[in-house]
């Protein structure tokens, strides 16, 4: 029986939460021997719905989770509350509801797993990374797709953004190991300026014991990510699975499939062999920042 995170750790956040909800009544639904078909129809729904459920994709009613903890045959009264009272935790919503006017649905999933994650291995191609951006940065890179967007939009995404970072400050934060192509540090993004204070930020945060920070190189050629960018999040939790994450222009691609897995791990792992190691980013930042950037 998983026990309920402590608001804050590394698995809190109602994403993870409904993960592991989810997870612990796929396997009591198993040990139970009740089909997926058969837990849909007892709370009046579709075996879709349990699947669903049992990936942490959906939200929870109290009602639905006691009436299949009964067809599980669930009858202690501590593990009941327990399970009935993550359920309500897993409903209460994420420090990011508030920016729902400017927020995705599809993305309000992955603020859940990155807020939870305790390791986040990403490949970028085109921009520095979320958590590594500058605001000034931000707003450049949230213009290129929002040009219509007025101040005061542009003033929350930004926002947003920023309280993203979080994250990276908090007394627990996660690993953040990032790869990225050289092509994201010459693309002038918002003019030599916003450029230059862009690169000494990830210079400055390449010092922080929790981030790693790799460039690949133009001499590299070829690499084993030329389909794009993606990231890889991990959890404490063992029974929580990897996620693959890819962004596309108005959704996303969550995989956490075995074969997906490790198609991904694989290629993330030739990318960090292929970059320029770790010791070096610190000289090469620099070198881009005073070529491209001069002050």
């Amino acid at each position: 029986m998983a026990t309920v995170p402590v608001e804050g750790g590394p698995t809190s956040g109602p994403t993870v939460l409904r993960m592991l909800l989810g997870g612990q009544l796929r396997r009591l639904r198993e040990r139970a021997g009740v089909s997926r078909e058969t837990a849909g129809w007892e709370i009046r729904s579709s075996e879709s719905k349990i699947s669903r459920m049992e990936l942490g994709r959906v939200g929870f009613k109290e009602r639905d989770v006691a009436d299949l903890l009964t067809l599980y045959g669930v009858t202690d009264a501590g593990e009941r509350e327990s399970l009935l009272k993550l359920a309500r935790d897993a409903n209460s919503p994420g420090w990011w509801h508030r920016y729902g006017d400017v927020l995705p649905a599809w993305f309000q999933a992955y603020l859940g797993l990155e807020a939870a994650a305790a390791l986040i291995r990403t490949y970028e191609v085109q921009f520095v990374p979320g958590l590594l951006q500058t605001a000034a940065y931000a707003r450049e890179v949230i213009l290129l797709g929002h040009r219509s967007a007025s101040a005061a939009e542009l003033d929350r995404r930004v926002e947003l953004r920023m309280q993203r970072k979080e994250l990276l400050r908090r007394s627990n934060p996660p690993q953040l190991w990032a790869v990225l192509d050289e092509a994201a540090l010459r693309r002038p993004i918002g003019g030599p300026a916003v450029m230059r204070e862009q690169l000494d930020a990830l210079i400055e945060a390449t010092a922080a014991p929790h981030v790693r920070l790799q460039i690949v190189p133009f001499s590299a050629g070829g690499h084993a990510a030329a389909s794009g960018a993606f990231s890889i999040l991990r959890f404490g939790d063992a029974d929580l699975p990897d996620i693959v994450y890819i962004e596309q222009l108005t959704s996303a691609i969550y995989l956490d499939k075995r074969d997906d897995l490790e198609f991904y791990a694989e290629a993330m792992e030739r990318l960090c062999v292929e970059a320029a190691p770790p010791e070096r980013t610190r000289e090469m930042l620099a070198r881009l920042r005073d070529e491209l950037y001069p002050a």
